[in-house]
């Protein structure tokens, strides 16, 4: 069973330029999930033949965020949003930027086996100025995630937008404290580790260089600068059918490259 995760940065940019057809048929996954979408269904010419398609799109802001799952498995069921019980046990509510848990961030998709979880989680901002946000959304995500995980195993993927060490990019020192390598969020990305929850790539690969995300600026993906804030997490449960977990950087299309593993 191969399982994707992808930022696409807009379905329909990536579709126009082919890229996304392409990697399609050569990855052919079995569940593919999309964040940063910006598109609601049948807005991009996306026709996958034996593929089950389920959209959660911005309610609010049109063109923005959103969220996919394509899949060659029927799921049993489909789940937007993080239900209302585990936002407000958070604290999770609309900021000054909008209403996070409205705009299509989040798709769950039930299989016999497992849970399935896509997530597109809001950045804390220049100067960490959504970090209240941010901080009760990983706690809402992770009471959800371990919520489902009473009922069967869990594989939660997505763009975190967080490095969670230094190896998770290549220049630590200067982005310390700075969005995406703050203190506060590198210790919502422990607490998912103390729920019970494993960074799948880090059971085959160790040290630094494998980034996900690279800056337009100064020829960055070239160079390898990057970061890696896209994840595979999953139940500590299914780490004996954990066979691999890959970075796709020759995957181009988007300033993020897909993730993978295999169960």
């Amino acid at each position: 069973m191969k399982i994707y995760s992808w930022n696409v940065n807009g379905i329909r940019a990536v579709v126009k330029k082919g890229t996304f057809q392409e990697f399609i048929a050569k990855h052919q996954p079995d569940i593919l999930c999309l964040q940063e979408t910006k598109a609601e269904q049948g807005q991009a010419e996306v026709d996958l033949s034996g593929y089950e398609e389920y959209w959660n799109s911005s309610q609010n802001k049109k063109g923005y965020s959103g969220t996919a799952i394509f899949t060659k498995i029927k799921p049993i069921a489909i789940i937007n949003d993080i239900p209302k019980e585990f936002a407000e046990k958070s604290g999770l509510i609309a900021d000054g930027y909008g209403d996070a848990n409205q705009e299509g961030r989040v798709i769950a998709a039930e299989f016999d086996d497992y849970y399935v979880v896509t997530a597109y989680t809001p950045n804390a901002k220049d100067g960490l100025a959504r970090i209240d946000l941010r901080q009760k959304w990983d706690q809402a995500m992770i009471m959800y995630c371990a919520d489902l995980r009473t009922k069967k195993p869990v594989i939660y993927c997505g763009d975190m937008n967080v490095a969670h060490t230094e190896d998770d990019l290549a220049n630590p020192k200067p982005n310390r404290g700075k969005k995406g390598f703050s203190d506060e969020e590198r210790s919502g990305f422990d607490d998912w580790l103390a729920a019970g929850f494993i960074d799948t790539l880090r059971q085959f690969k160790q040290g630094n260089g494998f980034y996900t995300w690279w800056s337009h600026f100064a020829n960055a993906r070239a160079r390898n600068v990057g970061w890696r804030i896209d994840y595979f997490l999953i139940s500590d449960s299914l780490k004996p059918q954990l066979k691999d977990a890959q970075i796709h950087p020759d995957v181009m299309g988007s300033d993020h490259c897909p993730v993978s593993i295999e169960v």
